[in-house]
């Protein structure tokens, strides 16, 4: 009786210990790959989402309200998801995937183009809309620089913002780096050609249309046909590699909300229309081809 009775305690303890290691494991596993914006949102805290004063893609307006069409779309999607406890966080436009990585903040959004240096660090919602860059110019563009071979030929330099893909587009397009000057953002551009310690200006079409208004009439903008178009982006909403959960919530709340009449409503102030739609573009590909 020992002999027979001593095996099946054996093979029971065993069982045990194998049904306890599997639920420590899975246990470990699930926290491995919990996403940080749902243990923020499941223990009840806000969604915290970064962005820089870039009007009129993302900027903060009175007490920090988030502005802009980039935040108007993410807010409108994490609204249709249930979030409504946002949190918004401005920093300078240099800091905001640095700022994403150190878990300042959830979501960046400000306007950023979806590009491979950038898939690298972060991963970006399907695109929200694709857009193409221009300069703004004294008025009258006196050195007819309307593309960034003029730029080259033209022996004239370019002011852009600090992190702005202008940087890289500017270098293929065969821009010296010595003709290159970089400053924090687009006040300090505007302000670079007014002084004229720059030709051109280079930034996007909608901040280089916003900045020729709000000039008073000494900077106007060009026109973005001009460049080639390799040099036209897509923009998505950044989030933490690690949280690909609420990324792929967010990506199918996006899709149902991308282009509906609410959508379209809330952007309309800002100047985004049908035309910034991006169509079947995915961030697979744009981040393979920028």
């Amino acid at each position: 009786m020992m002999f027979a009775t001593a095996p099946r305690r054996r093979l029971s303890f065993l069982a045990i210990l194998t049904i306890l290691s599997t639920f420590v494991l899975s246990g470990i596993t699930t926290a491995a790959h919990a996403d940080e914006i749902m243990d923020r949102v499941n223990s009840g805290k806000s969604i915290r989402i970064g962005f820089a004063n870039e009007v009129p893609w993302a900027y903060p307006g009175e007490n920090q309200k988030p502005l802009g069409f980039v935040n108007a779309i993410t807010m409108g999607v994490l609204k249709s998801m249930g979030y409504t406890n946002i949190e918004p966080v401005v920093t300078d436009w240099g800091g905001l995937i640095p700022g994403l990585k150190a878990n300042r903040f959830d979501v960046i959004t400000g306007g950023m183009y979806i590009m491979k240096n950038r898939c690298d660090n972060v991963n970006f919602s399907e695109p929200i809309g694709v857009f193409g860059e221009c300069f703004i110019v004294p008025k009258g563009n006196p050195k007819g620089l309307g593309s960034y071979d003029d730029i080259k030929t033209k022996n004239a330099v370019i002011v852009t913002g600090a992190g702005y893909s202008t940087i890289e587009n500017a270098k293929r397009a065969g821009v010296p780096a010595g003709n290159i000057m970089t400053v924090p953002g687009n006040s300090e551009i505007l302000a670079a050609i007014k002084a004229g310690r720059a030709d051109a200006g280079g930034m996007t079409y909608f901040s280089a249309l916003h900045l020729s208004r709000e000039s008073g009439g000494t900077v106007e903008a060009t026109d973005p046909s001009l460049n080639p178009e390799w040099t036209f982006n897509w923009v998505g909403v950044g989030f933490r590699k690690a949280d690909t959960e609420f990324l792929a919530a967010f990506n199918t709340a996006l899709k149902a909300y991308l282009g509906s009449d609410e959508m379209m409503k809330a952007v309309q102030e800002y100047g985004y229309g049908n035309s910034q739609l991006p169509g079947d573009v995915t961030t697979a590909y744009v981040c393979e081809n920028r």
